[in-house]
């Protein structure tokens, strides 16, 4: 069963972090055009990949990783690299939920009237340059998860 449960544990990590890397790449690209319809298009995609596989990988994540930990009689609290680990996705996680989430409704909004209208607005650029900075700062503590569940350096 452990190694079950570690094995979706990785698969929803490769999701989640395949994700949100290649999103973040394609979507500056579709914005860096300026034409309304495939920023439109690139922001709708941003959402639906964002639900499909951004929190689906999350969630096969924890669920593989807690199967793992309760397969394998490993302690989720008084292991130090599975706390730290824990932690990262947690801080990452609040990240997305509490800004990255917001600023994609917002967008997704403001793309559906934009792709009909004219041109992409200031308040649609600001909010882009906003989504990417705190989408990297999102895969910060991320990689640090990754790295304290590969290295386990406690």
């Amino acid at each position: 069963m452990y190694e079950f449960f570690k094995g979706v544990h990785i698969f929803g990590l490769i999701l989640m972090a395949g994700n949100v890397t290649v999103t973040a790449f394609w979507k500056v690209f579709a914005d860096r055009t300026c034409k309304t319809q495939i920023v439109a298009f690139a922001q709708w995609l941003v959402t639906v990949t964002d639900f499909s596989f951004t929190l689906t990988g999350g969630f096969l994540m924890v669920l593989g990783g807690y199967g793992a930990a309760f397969a394998g009689h490993i302690s989720l609290f008084s292991t130090p690299w599975l706390v730290y680990g824990q932690l990262m996705l947690a801080v990452s996680g609040a990240i997305w939920v509490g800004i990255l989430v917001p600023i994609q409704i917002r967008q997704a909004s403001a793309a559906q009237d934009f792709a009909i209208i004219g041109d992409v607005p200031d308040s649609y650029k600001k909010d882009s340059r906003t989504w990417l900075i705190w989408g990297l700062i999102s895969t910060v503590p991320l990689t640090l998860g990754m790295y304290f569940m590969v290295a386990k350096p406690f």
